[in-house]
Formats: C-alpha cells, structure tokens, sequence
C-alpha cells in the first residue's frame, strides 16, 4: 500500500478559498487586538462602509484584508455561523 503522503491530495477551490478567509480573518483580528481595538467593530465597519481606515495598519493587517472581496468574507462568516447553529 502507498504511503499517505506520496499520494496526491485534492482541494476544492472553494475550500481553498474559505480557509484563506479564515487566515485572513483570524490575522488581521489578532493584529487589531494587539492594538488594543475591538476586532469585531473594526471589522464589521471595514465591511460596511469599505473605508480601509478601519483596520489598522499593524503587521500588515489593512493589506491583509483588501486582498478578499468584501462580500466574500460575509458570506464565510455567515456560512460559518450557520453550520455551528445547526
């Protein structure tokens, strides 16, 4: 039998996308929370208004997060609340 690891492994797109998400928003939150911001008003205020200037700047965090859509990063959370409400 073949070692696990010599095999190839496939990956949704979609997977592949949501976990980035996730990276994204779990980096920029530790970054906004080092600096002594509430992450989720920062974040939902980036979101609603598109104004970068809500996300600080730390380790890189405003970058960070303009590099996903907008409406991409809502429909995780709101994917991700729904399946641990099930």
């Amino acid at each position: 039998m073949k070692d696990n690891q010599a095999m190839t492994r496939l990956f949704e797109s979609e997977q592949i996308k949501q976990a980035n998400i996730r990276y994204v928003l779990q980096t920029v939150t530790s970054a906004l929370s080092e600096r002594g911001y509430n992450p989720v008003t920062q974040i939902v205020g980036y979101l609603i208004t598109n104004d970068p200037a809500y996300i600080s700047s730390y380790k890189n965090a405003r970058t960070l997060i303009q590099t996903v859509e907008r409406d991409d990063i809502l429909k995780e959370i709101v994917r991700s609340y729904l399946l641990s409400n099930e």
